[in-house]
């Protein structure tokens, strides 16, 4: 088996899927740098990331997969487990090996006087079909599992997302969440609060999105010091963030953290950018939490399950 070692990013795996065509090496265990080769294996093939060939990869899986198809692909590897890397890569090489057909169902008079092919096609006959909808293979399982990983936990992004108001009217919301799903719910936000100013700050992950109206893409919101605004899409295949009518996102990172106005381990805005009667409206929303508590129904292992105590510390109703 042949060791293939690349880089961890989503078009350096397809790479080394035209690597192992092109190469006609078909058992290939794949490892992002950094991993710790097998034991006796032999010298590894270093994949060299190349667009072109991922992009002839990618539209080779639009010929044969769904847009569900694409869609797992691509939300499965914002999980950023490198334990999905050997399955995802495993899947993609299916989709273009030939596949078996089930067999044929009989024949009805009327296809057999036209002389067409019942359901399943001849018997013997091969042709790719989409293997993502194939649960019975365990590398399709592994990446469907991991898919359904990452759209619960954007699910609760958008559930447990508190926002502060600073004075200047921006709304800010810090998380670090296990994936990488902001961009999958920005849309979300986008469409919820389109006539206000805000800025939803992965820690984990140092970078955020920010949503406002200015006349200059490369001006920066008055909130964030220093920030560095990119346009591009992080994700192949993901819809691209749309703009408003006055309003756009882009994608912020910041040259120094430290001087940042809110604390990325807390989440909570500097006192002396937090607005005036933002104070009021979190102390009103942690009573409000309070009085609409049933002590005779609580279930704090239920809570536990519905809201993970690590999502906690970004969240008003838990912090004093």
């Amino acid at each position: 088996m042949q060791t293939y070692v690349f880089d961890n990013t989503l078009d350096g795996l397809l790479t080394a899927v035209f690597d192992s065509f092109f190469l006609k090496q078909q058992q290939v265990m794949l490892l992002s740098e950094g991993e710790q080769l097998p034991l006796f294996a032999g010298e590894p093939h270093r994949v060299v990331t190349d667009s072109g060939k991922a992009e002839r990869v990618w539209k080779g899986l639009e010929k044969h997969l769904s847009k569900d198809g694409l869609r797992m692909i691509t939300i499965s590897w914002l999980s950023e487990e490198r334990a999905l890397n050997q399955p995802l890569f495993n899947m993609i090489c299916k989709v273009f090996k030939p596949h078996p057909l089930p067999p044929a169902s009989p024949l009805t008079p009327l296809q057999r006087a036209r002389g067409t092919l019942g359901e399943g096609g001849a018997f013997g006959m091969k042709e790719r079909m989409d293997i993502t909808q194939n649960a019975s293979d365990e590398d399709v399982l592994a990446v469907r599992n991991t898919c359904r990983r990452v759209l619960h936990e954007q699910l609760r992004m958008k559930q447990f997302i508190r926002f502060q108001k600073a004075k200047d009217g921006t709304y800010l919301a810090v998380v670090s969440p296990d994936h990488n799903v902001l961009p999958l719910i920005i849309d979300h936000f986008q469409d919820r609060f389109n006539d206000q100013p805000w800025l939803i700050y992965d820690a984990k992950r140092h970078y955020g999105y920010y949503y406002g109206a200015f006349p200059d893409p490369a001006s920066p919101p008055s909130l964030t010091p220093n920030p560095i605004p990119e346009q591009s899409s992080p994700t192949r295949s993901l819809s691209p963030i749309g703009e408003g009518s006055d309003y756009r996102v882009i994608r912020v990172t910041f040259e120094d953290e430290a001087a940042v106005p809110f604390d990325l381990s807390s989440g909570k805005m500097d006192a002396d950018i937090l607005s005036d009667n933002d104070k009021l409206f979190q102390d009103l929303w942690r009573t409000y939490f309070k009085a609409i508590c049933i002590k005779e129904r609580m279930n704090p292992k239920k809570q536990l399950s519905d809201m993970p105590r690590r999502y906690w510390r970004y969240m008003t109703e838990k912090n004093e």
